[in-house]
This record gives C-alpha cells, structure tokens and sequence, in this order.
C-alpha cells in the first residue's frame, strides 16, 4: 500500500532512468533467478543514492513510474523502502530492520511526544523480545516516543536513522535521541505515537516471532497489546491508546495509517458524547467526498441531531490504490454506526478540498450541503483539536 503520488515537472536525470529501467525489468520478469539479478542491481544503485542522500532522484522515477508504469512502480517502491529501513546493507553479518511500534492515541489534552525513562524502556525490551521477535534476536530501542512530525523524513533519513539504530542493534543497546531542535508536536484529538527500535539477527535467521513455528501475527500482538500496552500507557497519560502490530518501519507506518482512521472516527464520537454531554445516538454525521485533480479524501462533518452546525470534523484520507471506486463511504457508516450514530447523511457531491484561509483546518460538509469550518459551541467552554494528524 503505497502513498498517492503527485507527479513533479522536469526531465529524468541518468540515475533515474537507470532505476526505471531496473524497476521495469524487475516487474517483467519471468523468474527467481531473473528477479534476484534486477534485485541485485537495484539495491546496489538505490544503496548509492541513499548514502549520497539524493532524494530527488529517488522521488523522480517514483514519481514517472506512478503514472506510466504501476508494477514497476510497486518494485521500485519495495525496494527502496527495503534498502532504507534495512540501513543500505551497511552490516555484513546480520541481517537488521528498523522497526516501529505505532501506538493510537486521543485525547482531550495534548498528546505528548516524550522522552522514555530507562526503567519503561528496559521493561519495553523484554516485552519486545518476549512477544514480538524471534528467539536470540539483538535488539536496540530509541529512548523517545515520537510523533509523526519528528519521524525521519524521507527515505534518506530514514536510512540514515536506520544505520544508527541497527549499528546500536547488532550490539545489543539501546539508542539515546537528542531531542534539542526536534520539532514541536501539533495538538490534534486523535494521533499516532512511533516506538522506533531496530533488530539484528545472523544472515538468514527469522527476525520476528511469527516467524517461527510457533508463532502468530494475531498471537504477537494479542500479547503485545496486553504486556507492551501496559508499559506504554503511563507515557500517555489522560489518553485512550490502542497498540498496532509492530513491524518494519514502513509496513508498520501503512498498517497505523490504515487503523487510525476508524480508530480517529471512533475517537471524535466519545470525545463529542463527553464534551457535549449528549449519548452518540443523538450525533448525526455528514460524509462527503473531496476532490483536487482526482478523489483525495473524504471528510466527515458532526452536528447534533436537529441542529445544523457543524461542531467537528474528521479526515478519512484514501490510501494506497484507493480511489473512487473503493467503496470507502460504506467503511466510514459502518464504523460510525458502531460508535452509536444512528443519524449518517452521505452527500455525492465532489467538494473542492479547502481548507480555513485564517488557521489551516479542513473545512467540513454541513447538512445543507456546505463546506464550513467545524466550531464548538461556546457553552462549551472547549477548543476542540482540530483533526487527525
């Protein structure tokens, strides 16, 4: 599941020809042994790129594949997420991966990125050793719960970030994260907070726990909700969390991308039950679908049932291969009709997607078929947060 690309103007320099033309070969392929060559060439030219840290050419044969080329596109994309998250390569022993542990978070109160005590991040070690990774894998976690805004950005940095942290792996310690000139948190009701570690094993050797005969996805995480949760929740105080499957960096940030939007649905109809001291049955939700050059994503707008002001909003964004075709109102009414709504209006109308010219915040769809900003009532006494991260 890839993120929607928006294509850039220029020509294609040499190196990126080159990875289109690689990523195609790849994508015809016919065999294993065909497959490992291109692999091969692939991971040697991205390697180069990565360490140079030129990220414009990575995003420009992405962003020509996007449109010309999708199964290239897909090789093009896995290959670069795998060189960045697996540190280039840059371990001849082991094999390593960056991992993330994403952990779902909505508050009334500000959701905070910070700074993990030795003791939780010894206890977050063996619960991660115990539940999540196979047996006698080395490990390294970053002392910081991060926010989206203070991840690595690109895949350069997450390269980079990757050959610290699985360098720190193969010795078995954990890694400590300089917070001076990390960038602040935004205030939103509902958020992601990112556990980065990374992992080291023998070349070869299984990383994770379901990865052994014994072991389950389902299992993994049952227990990681359970033993990793209870570490977790003192770091978010005055929130409600729910744990994601960690995993590889990337393929955990799709998999919280993915959750959160429910989980933000279901966290704005409990925050609007509480605040607004009114049962979710007595809410009624707008969903509209909002466009730029093709569907970018859909907003939903909260009023109280009889009432035509919209009070609160949430953004469900599309995702990987979604687009209008996928059926996404019919996710976004089942989840509300699961929060208590009973009330749930979906407009067909294609809404620019516009945003407030005086704060940034989503403009909303109101009842009456308008775009507007979300506002709390004033008895309230509250300024909600404004949307999902």
């Amino acid at each position: 599941m890839k993120r929607t690309r928006l294509k850039r103007r220029g020509g294609l320099g040499r190196t990126a020809e080159q990875l289109v033309w690689l990523a195609g070969g790849l994508a015809q392929s016919g065999s294993r042994i065909e497959d490992h060559y291109w692999e091969m060439q692939l991971a040697r030219l991205i390697d180069e790129t990565l360490t140079e840290n030129d990220e414009e050419v990575l995003n420009a044969a992405l962003d020509h594949l996007y449109s010309a080329d999708a199964r290239a596109y897909d090789e093009l994309a896995d290959n670069i997420e795998s060189r960045a998250e697996c540190a280039a390569g840059s371990l001849a022993e082991h094999d390593v991966v960056l991992i993330a542990a994403p952990v779902l978070a909505w508050s009334r109160y500000r959701i905070p990125a910070a700074n993990i005590p030795p003791a939780v991040l010894a206890n977050l070690r063996v619960h991660l050793q115990a539940h999540v990774l196979a047996k006698g894998a080395k490990l390294s976690v970053a002392d910081f719960l991060f926010s989206p805004d203070q991840l690595p950005q690109g895949y350069c940095a997450t390269a980079e970030f990757a050959k610290v942290i699985c360098g720190a792996a193969a010795d078995n310690l954990d890694l400590h994260i300089d917070t001076d000139g990390m960038p602040e948190t935004a205030q939103f009701l509902s958020d992601t907070r990112y556990l980065l570690a990374a992992v080291a094993v023998p070349r070869g050797a299984a990383l994770f726990r379901w990865q052994e005969p014994d072991g389950t996805r389902d299992g993994a995480l049952e227990q990681w909700r359970a033993q990793g949760g209870a570490c977790l929740t003192p770091l978010l105080p005055g929130c409600a969390v729910d744990l994601v499957l960690p995993d590889s960096y990337f393929a955990a940030s799709r998999a919280a991308d993915k959750d959160s939007r429910p989980y933000s649905v279901r966290a704005s109809v409990a925050f609007l039950a509480t605040t607004l001291e009114t049962p979710a049955a007595n809410l009624r939700a707008v969903v509209a679908p909002f466009w730029e050059r093709t569907l970018e994503e859909y907003r939903i707008g909260f009023t109280v049932r009889g009432r035509d002001e919209v009070v609160h909003g949430v953004v469900w964004p599309l995702l990987g291969a979604e687009d209008e075709t996928t059926d996404c109102v019919a996710q976004i009414e089942t989840v509300l009709r699961e929060s208590g709504l009973t009330d749930v209006v979906a407009l067909e109308h294609h809404f620019p997607l516009e945003y407030c010219d005086d704060c940034g915040a989503p403009l909303y769809p109101s009842p009456e078929g308008e775009v507007v900003h979300a506002e709390m009532p004033e008895e309230q006494g509250v300024q909600a947060p404004r949307h999902l991260h």
